[in-house]
């Protein structure tokens, strides 16, 4: 029997997708629900799944090529005579493997080198050398002939040694490009500015210490920093509503809730998950949602559902050691703050100069909805907010 594998469905938001990978061969056997290909769509990566166990006879649509909603990529067939297929196929490699053996000693150590590195067969490459001898220059030539072809057709990095100085040429991600192409609509479109201040961790860091192995006992997630800035985002957003409001063409959109934004940086790109209704969880559960999207980034199992909506967007370059950015605004949402590391400095105190673990903020901001005034007042709330944990407690 005969089915056809087809591309998920696609939610309204999502037109169409590539194929990113296929998991699997023609002729390879699978088993029922194992991954077979991936779908990279503008915001995450879809995997199809085999229906049954049997064999994936035909790939249709190839990798790097665009599917539509529920469009056939491939045939799968259940059957045991297939199975059989492979182990010829083993075969029919193994002869040039005999054949590149012989061939071997005829090659010299830098034509070995690139032809290992491109991985071709020798037999491949039309010699010119003495008795039909594949020099380097033969091997040179075969992948300049080919190049053009493959950076187009193939999804994955080719080898291209011209003159002895390998380059590589990717194709860029479907992800990737729709991230390069939406950063540089924001930075033409949008009157972005940002402004700064810096906030003493310490209160954060003793309460930490001080309750961080009871929370972790009592909710089982750890008492992390990102929590902090979260519930301190909403409760200033709710001072400064333009903050959490965005732009509609002529229209200014008031939000009346607080869906906050974490981006997360992963393999493929950077993602912004959305916690959706913040104002209305409590810290235990912001940190369960924030460690919960982490993991599914890392895997590649976020979902659309996940980076939908946001009306603000926290950023956190300090876990790669950034000591200060300029953060660019997600659209199309008013403004992102930015985290960066902690350090130990020397600050004034009481007209004493003391150590403290402090770090910078960053707060870019559309100047076209927000002027200096909010935006600063904004980002000085967040700051006495952390510097004075009970403010949070009791939403001041």
């Amino acid at each position: 029997m005969t089915i056809e594998i087809k591309s998920p469905t696609f939610p309204e938001s999502v037109s169409d997708g590539t194929v990113a990978s296929w998991l699997k061969k023609e002729g390879e056997s699978v088993s029922q629900d194992e991954v077979v290909a991936e779908i990279e769509t503008d915001k995450v990566v879809l995997e199809v799944v085999a229906p049954i166990d049997g064999i994936l006879s035909k790939i249709i649509k190839a990798e790097g090529e665009i599917v539509n909603s529920s469009e056939v990529i491939g045939m799968f067939t259940e059957s045991s005579a297939a199975i059989e297929e492979p182990s010829k196929s083993n075969e029919a490699i193994d002869e040039p493997k005999e054949e590149l053996k012989n061939t071997d000693k005829k090659l010299g150590p830098a034509t070995k080198k690139i032809l290992a590195e491109n991985k071709i067969v020798a037999s491949d490459v039309k010699p010119s050398g003495k008795d039909n001898r594949v020099t380097k220059a033969d091997v040179i030539n075969h992948l300049e002939s080919s190049s053009s072809a493959s950076a187009r057709n193939e999804h994955t990095p080719s080898t291209i040694p011209l003159s002895n100085r390998p380059e590589k040429r990717v194709a860029m991600s479907r992800l990737r490009s729709t991230i390069a192409k939406r950063l540089v609509s924001v930075k033409q479109e949008t009157a972005m500015l940002t402004t700064f201040n810096e906030v003493d961790m310490l209160p954060i860091k003793e309460l930490r210490a001080k309750y961080g192995q009871e929370f972790l006992k009592q909710h089982g997630v750890k008492l992390g920093f990102m929590g902090f800035f979260v519930i301190a985002a909403v409760q200033a957003l709710k001072k400064f509503p333009l903050v959490n409001a965005s732009i509609d063409g002529a229209d200014i959109v008031y939000h009346g809730f607080q869906d906050i934004g974490v981006a997360v940086s992963t393999e493929r790109g950077l993602v912004v998950p959305i916690i959706k209704d913040s104002d209305t969880k409590s810290l235990p559960e912001i940190e369960k949602s924030i460690l919960e999207y982490s993991e599914k980034a890392r895997d590649g199992k976020l979902g659309i559902e996940d980076m939908q909506g946001g009306t603000f967007t926290i950023s956190n370059g300090g876990i790669f050691g950034s000591l200060l950015s300029t953060p660019i605004l997600n659209a199309p949402q008013t403004a992102i703050l930015g985290m960066h590391s902690i350090q130990d400095r020397p600050v004034a105190i009481n007209g004493e100069v003391v150590i403290r673990p402090m770090m910078y903020l960053a707060m870019s901001y559309d100047h076209r909805l927000l002027d200096g005034k909010e935006a600063v007042s904004f980002l000085v709330s967040i700051k006495e907010q952390l510097e004075s944990p009970e403010r949070l407690l009791l939403n001041l």
